[in-house]
């Protein structure tokens, strides 16, 4: 097992990585001293997990349970509010634990719910995706889409623990573990050039789910977004870097439907958009930004998104929620290893959009 510590300023805790780990649970909720346990799960992971983790929980309080729909379009209020029923309907109080058992669409819902609930109530984060674990589980931050854009409603609200069993990735479907890579590259792009030369090196064996290969890599990714959000909790500066391939990807799962495209294709195609702009402002080689075009298409992710029309996605750029006045703002690579926070030109996104083969 693998722990990584979280150290931000509202509260730390730990990653505890490798297989078999979700034993742990029971030792973090005997430490907690809940009085009550709510499971959030889905329709898709809870007939698969839900049976042991409630066994796992029932030794430390009463548990209940609730099934969200799966599927980024149910990423709503209306899942929110399920959630906040439940645990009302439980008798739920301050004192009780929600656990996240889910991909990131689950754990963004029942942590949020717990931020809300009674002004705040503490969660456990179980992910059971690739990319849940290297992503949405760490670093707090919570919340639903709205029909304008996604993420648009939240909070940050930091979980007890994050307990990320590598044993659940093995009833991924492959399309799944693919998204989980395209975060991992992102980490690899923005903060470290020797891990994205290693995700170069193994992205087969990453792809094919190697134990030791994820279990490294796993606990890499974790430790750049751990240490990312150490300095900056609240996305008040540094954290916004994290979102390398976001505002292009945001854009590309509104308007082609949430759930269409999973976030991490999404991100992927992001990734590289994002890198060529880097090359248009001459911040980024040709060179730099083809090697990660390559390996976003060696993770099996797509690098460009059929369809989408230029005008619509800078339309959509303009909503995302780091856009300031409606001009949005771009995380934009400085070579492999750094990256940097600034607004780009309207003309400059259009023309590289158009570049890349997207309609007017």
């Amino acid at each position: 097992m693998i722990k990584v510590a979280v150290k931000a300023k509202s509260h730390s805790y730990d990653i505890f990585l490798g297989e078999g780990c979700v034993g742990l649970l029971a030792e973090e909720l005997k430490r907690l001293n809940p009085s009550s346990v709510l499971i959030v799960t889905n329709a898709t992971v809870g007939p698969l997990y839900l049976q042991e983790v409630s066994r796992i929980c029932a030794e430390a309080a009463s548990v209940s349970s609730v099934i969200l729909p799966d599927g980024e379009k149910y990423k709503d209020w209306q899942s929110v509010s399920l959630i906040l029923e439940k645990l009302a309907a439980s008798g739920a109080d301050r004192k009780s634990v929600v656990i996240a058992l889910g991909g990131g669409v689950v754990g963004d819902l029942a942590g949020f719910a717990a931020a809300i609930y009674m002004r705040g109530i503490r969660f456990i984060q179980v992910p059971t995706t690739l990319l849940a674990l290297v992503d949405s589980s760490v670093g707090g931050k919570t919340g639903m889409n709205m029909r304008a854009g996604k993420n648009l409603v939240g909070a940050f609200h930091q979980p007890e623990a994050v307990i990320a069993d590598t044993a659940f990735l093995k009833t991924l479907p492959k399309r799944e573990v693919a998204a989980g890579i395209g975060e991992i590259i992102k980490h690899g792009v923005l903060a470290d050039k020797a891990y994205f030369e290693r995700l170069e090196r193994d992205i087969e064996k990453l792809s094919a789910l190697d134990h030791q290969t994820v279990a490294e890599v796993v606990a890499r990714s974790c430790e750049i977004k751990a240490d990312v959000v150490s300095r900056d909790e609240t996305e008040k500066g540094e954290r916004a870097k994290l979102n390398l391939g976001h505002t292009f990807g945001h854009a590309i799962e509104k308007l082609c439907g949430f759930g269409t495209w999973l976030h991490g294709e999404a991100v992927g195609a992001g990734l590289v958009l994002a890198a060529q702009t880097s090359v248009a402002l001459g911040k980024m080689s040709e060179a730099d930004a083809l090697r990660v075009e390559k390996l976003v298409q060696c993770a099996h992710l797509p690098v460009r998104i059929p369809g989408l029309s230029a005008q619509a996605a800078i339309d959509a750029m303009k909503g995302d929620k780091k856009s300031t006045k409606g001009v949005p703002k771009f995380i934009l690579p400085e070579g492999i290893g750094s990256a940097v926070i600034q607004e780009v030109p309207e003309e400059v996104i259009r023309e590289v959009l158009l570049k890349e083969g997207y309609e007017p």
